[in-house]
């Protein structure tokens, strides 16, 4: 990799100047190599920015001159790129997220932005960027309820084996459990009963967990937990299903927009407001599973 070495210099009477140059390099991730010397990774953005900082500078009565650099050999390099580390500002971060409080959601909200705005910055990611998402994943999982998603391979089963089975989730039903207890009751498990958790650590030891932390059908690889069961009993090649699928995973991690998703999102929360009770809430929501189902088959048929 080829680096964008910027050279300026200004007056020293010119504080705000400096000031301006200085935030505009750290804003962009600029790593010093010496007083004066800045470098960014090569690339029309940063030459365009670099550019730009420069200008700066001029305005400033300074100079700054853009040029091409890289090191001699391999070591020189490696130096080069390891004036990026960003660890220790991972560290810090990491720190802050394991201190928050996961009730605070304006916290929550920052530290998202703060991640995401040194991500933008690490144009070399490694352990340190991995961790600092992986905690705080975790604790924005523990804010929502929602699973963490973890690796692993879905083994296929044969619903005739999980049939009048008790199956338990989260209560306070949102879009991918609805949609999974949906799948079960009407394509998996038909005689199928439902219990809604307060507590998933305390789930039934018979009940069949599902979208939540340890549960048997949870996310995995990406995949949320609608996608998980219909690829463990083979119903991922349902082209209907496979449409409420890429609804679900939308309205439950986002990802590619689907077109007809934000109007199914009001329709279930529309549920979720006037439902009593997560029983309620299903069957009505089931309605609406049952409707797109049919209008998959109906449009898939046609093709």
């Amino acid at each position: 990799m080829t680096f964008l070495a910027l050279f300026v210099s200004l007056p020293a009477k010119s504080s705000t100047g400096r000031t301006r140059v200085w935030r505009a390099l750290k804003n962009l991730g600029g790593a010093t190599l010496r007083d004066g010397v800045y470098l960014l990774p090569e690339s029309p953005e940063h030459v365009a920015a670099l550019q730009q900082v420069a200008v700066e500078a001029v305005n400033a009565e300074g100079t700054a001159d853009i040029y091409l650099l890289d090191g001699r050999d391999e070591l020189r390099h490696r130096a080069l790129v390891a004036l990026f580390d960003r660890s220790a500002d991972y560290a810090k971060l990491i720190e802050s997220i394991r201190k928050a409080d996961t009730g605070d959601t304006k916290a929550l909200r920052s530290l998202r932005r703060e991640f995401t705005a040194l991500a933008a910055v690490d144009f070399f990611p490694g352990e340190a960027q991995r961790q600092a998402e992986e905690v705080l994943l975790a604790l924005e999982a523990g804010a929502t309820g929602e699973p963490m998603n973890v690796a692993g391979k879905i083994r296929r089963l044969a619903s005739a084996d999980y049939q009048g089975r008790t199956w338990a989730t989260r209560k306070h039903l949102w879009v991918d459990r609805m949609a999974s207890a949906w799948l079960i009751s009407n394509h998996i498990d038909r005689e199928a009963q439902f219990v809604w958790l307060n507590d998933p650590k305390r789930c039934p030891r018979k009940a069949l967990g599902f979208d939540f932390d340890g549960a048997a059908f949870t996310h995995v690889d990406g995949l949320v937990s609608f996608e998980v069961l219909a690829a463990s009993f083979g119903l991922d090649t349902d082209p209907a299903i496979a449409r409420i699928a890429t609804i679900v995973h939308f309205l439950d991690v986002g990802g590619v927009p689907i077109p007809e998703a934000a109007g199914i999102e009001a329709v279930l929360a529309g549920a979720r407001a006037s439902a009593p009770n997560d029983d309620v809430l299903l069957a009505e929501a089931s309605r609406l599973f049952d409707n797109l189902y049919a209008n998959y088959r109906q449009e898939a048929a046609n093709d």
